[in-house]
């Protein structure tokens, strides 16, 4: 019968037992389960602290790139405003420079026209002084005597005018 006493139900070391079951869980608790959850609880809000940051930094991030797309479009018009006005000056002082250039050679072929005109009229005078003392010189041959300069001139003038018209 000793098989009996193995297998035998002992109520106050099941008592004795649950009592120290609850203790050691009142303990364990005290002394590990409020730690690990106050531990717990700290590192969830130190996660969510780290999530809220990324998310204001992304927020940021949408917000700065937002404002960098909208310069980089008022800078791409800013650009190509730039570029149409200095495509407009330069089109305005190339047409100025040509006007410039057309100017200064009208101005050269004028003057070029009143210096040949010039130079025109003083061969033509040249030229009829010279006659007007050659055909002096045989007038005075011919005739015999001298005839006033200023009267024989004024006739070789006369003749001269009559040819050239």
């Amino acid at each position: 019968m000793q098989s009996a006493d193995i297998i035998s139900v002992n109520i106050w070391q099941i008592v004795i037992s649950l009592c120290n079951l609850t203790i050691l869980f009142l303990i364990v608790k005290k002394l590990l389960f409020k730690p690990v959850k106050k531990l717990l609880a700290e590192r969830e809000a130190m996660a969510n602290a780290e999530y809220d940051k990324a998310k204001a930094a992304l927020a940021d991030a949408e917000k700065s790139r937002s404002e960098w797309d909208e310069k980089l479009k008022g800078a791409d018009a800013k650009a190509e405003e730039i570029v149409k006005t200095a495509s407009d000056s330069a089109k305005r002082n190339a047409e100025r420079i040509e006007n410039d250039a057309k100017e200064k050679a009208e101005h050269i072929l004028t003057s070029a026209r009143e210096g040949a005109e010039l130079e025109y009229k003083r061969a033509q005078d040249s030229i009829r002084g010279e006659i007007a003392d050659v055909s002096a010189a045989i007038a005075e041959k011919v005739i015999g005597h001298e005839i006033d300069e200023k009267t024989h001139h004024d006739l070789i003038g006369e003749f001269l005018d009559g040819i050239g018209e």
